[in-house]
């Protein structure tokens, strides 16, 4: 079965190289159609808390809530950078 299949390869040399470009182009096509998604993404991971307590001032909440998190958040190992922002900087969603 092999012999015939590369007897036949060897006769029909032009067909083959065509066939070879032809599964080539098809694979540069797939490749350049391919979704952005299919890359890993290389950045590292981003973590975003909001903390919210109905009925409570900012303040409370910032004591009660924010600070507990923070502090547990500083434990974390390989961690690289926290950042604080206040609710009138952050972006809408």
């Amino acid at each position: 079965m092999i012999a015939r299949i590369v007897s036949f390869a060897l006769s029909q040399r032009f067909l083959i190289v065509l066939a070879s470009l032809l599964v080539m182009a098809w694979g540069v096509l797939s490749f350049q159609k391919l979704p952005i998604d299919a890359y890993p993404d290389l950045s590292p991971p981003h973590v975003e808390i909001i903390t919210q307590w109905p009925g409570h001032a900012a303040e409370e909440v910032e004591r009660l809530v924010s600070i507990p998190i923070e502090i547990e958040m500083n434990g974390i190992p390989r961690l690289h950078s926290r950042q604080k922002m206040p609710w009138t900087r952050r972006r809408p969603d």
